[in-house]
């Protein structure tokens, strides 16, 4: 496939304007461009042939099996996309009077009041753009709380070492010293080596629950307990949620502060952009929130402009609003149903890292598997391609070598789920009679498997005649 530079043809173009019916204004010259950017030139029927093969050459959740184990990687549904197109919601201006847009005012509060109640918390901001995003606001909360107390040694935050890598790299990112703890042997918080490294420099713990294995923290209670006994605040990472909404609620377990991905848990687009990573907070938190330019003016500081990706939030809050108090919990309890069913179905094969039941999803360990057969999970990846499944999530957590991670979310059937499992027995079956078919894979895909090394090392990020 070219690219669409090499489509383009000079003096082609879509573009038809009509006369423009405001009073011009030319821009100062130094504000100016030397020179026209090199854009692609090309028709509008080769513009939209190009992007319907570019379609045509990836895998999306309408396409197949997508079990990103992390991403909860769920079905958006229809009617979020058609009530966030409404003109009501799309034709508002940010800089509009308060008394013109009450209805997005209204729709705001309303997210608000149920993404708290499902989470515990007591009040929210909706500005960041992203998850990780969502973070770095949440962890700026803890530190600014940390400063009006005359805190500023509280200088360290506790990261497991399953968690996800933007935890550390967040708290880096706020000027944190970052404290990893390892993992007990069944997968969750080691408590002795919380209690070791818990003092008058801990400034909180970035935590998951369920964690990246899949597990529910029998000791949640006590951890969150013990952080805030040394004068800690507890971050929780919203990545999971969709294991336990409805069901159990961070606020409860003892957190202070969390993000939301609602591309993960509420059903917004995932990947892409625009994101919204939510973030709510108890009372304690709430006056370190960010002001929105939309929805307060007092001085406080901003982490995005306005409040954020509105029509995100209008897909997450219509999500919410379908569904209801008993759809929420019962597309948890889902979730965790079809994680068990995969698991098992799986199992006698290639055996998840803990075998016990887990939440909404769970790791694969294929170290033995890769010693007998020299087949590695990254082939066993590639593999799945060629059956028409996206790969699951490789090489995470960190503490499991050889890990697949395979989240099938709520929203697959039992057909599709025993097809799945179905596939994982042939390819574990093929590696045992033709490992060489499967260091070579994929063999029916756009393209055939890169050199990712090189890749890494040299990429190409810009396009050159």
């Amino acid at each position: 496939m070219k690219l669409i530079f090499e489509k383009s043809v000079p003096g082609r173009g879509t573009i038809m304007l009509g006369k423009c019916d405001v009073e011009a204004v030319a821009l100062p010259a130094e504000l100016c461009r030397q020179e026209a950017p090199a854009l692609p030139e090309i028709s509008e029927t080769d513009l939209s042939r190009h992007y319907t093969e570019l379609c045509q050459k990836v895998h999306g959740v309408n396409c197949g099996f997508y079990p990103l184990g992390s991403c909860t990687m769920k079905y958006n549904p229809r009617i979020d996309e058609e009530i966030a197109a409404l003109p009501g919601f799309t034709a508002v201006h940010p800089l509009a009077p308060k008394e013109t847009v009450e209805g997005c005012y209204e729709a705001l509060d309303t997210a608000k009041k149920y993404l708290c109640e499902v989470t515990g918390m007591d009040d929210m901001t909706f500005q960041p753009a992203a998850g990780a995003h969502g973070e770095f606001t949440g962890v700026l909360l803890i530190k600014q709380y940390h400063e009006s107390r005359g805190e500023s040694h509280r200088n360290k935050i506790i990261v497991p070492d399953s968690a996800h890598g933007t935890n550390p790299a967040t708290a880096a990112m706020c000027g944190y010293e970052i404290v990893n703890i390892p993992s007990a042997p069944n997968g969750c918080v080691d408590l002795d080596a919380l209690k070791a490294v818990l003092g008058n420099d801990t400034a909180g713990l970035m935590l998951t629950n369920p964690n990246t294995v899949g597990i529910f923290d029998e000791n949640i209670l006590e951890i969150t307990r013990l952080v805030h006994e040394a004068g800690g605040q507890c971050y929780y990472d919203g990545a999971n949620l969709n294991a336990v909404m409805g069901a159990v609620r961070p606020g409860d377990m003892g957190f202070d502060c969390i993000h939301m991905n609602l591309h993960k848990t509420f059903a917004t687009p995932h990947g892409g952009g625009p994101g919204a990573g939510a973030v709510g907070c108890k009372g304690h938190l709430a006056k370190f929130l960010p002001s929105s330019a939309l929805m307060d003016n007092d001085g406080r500081l901003q982490v995005r402009s306005f409040a954020g990706n509105f029509l995100v939030v209008i897909k997450a809050l219509t999500y919410v609003m379908t569904l209801g108090a008993e759809g929420i919990r019962e597309a948890s309890a889902n979730a965790v149903l079809n994680a068990n069913y995969l698991m098992r179905k799986i199992q006698g094969t290639f055996e998840p890292a803990f075998d016990r039941i887990c939440m909404h999803e769970f790791v694969l360990d294929l170290s033995e598997f890769k010693k007998r057969t020299g087949v590695s999970a990254l082939d066993v990846a590639k593999s799945l391609i060629d059956h028409g499944m996206h790969p699951p999530t490789m090489y995470f957590p960190l503490i499991v070598h050889e890990a697949l991670m395979l989240e099938p979310t709520e929203t697959e059937s039992r057909e599709t789920l025993d097809w799945a499992a179905e596939i994982f027995r042939k390819l574990y079956a093929l590696a045992e009679t033709d490992p060489e078919y499967m260091h070579n894979a994929p063999h029916n895909a756009a393209i055939a498997r890169p050199d990712e090394v090189r890749a890494a090392r040299t990429p190409v990020l810009r396009y050159t005649k």
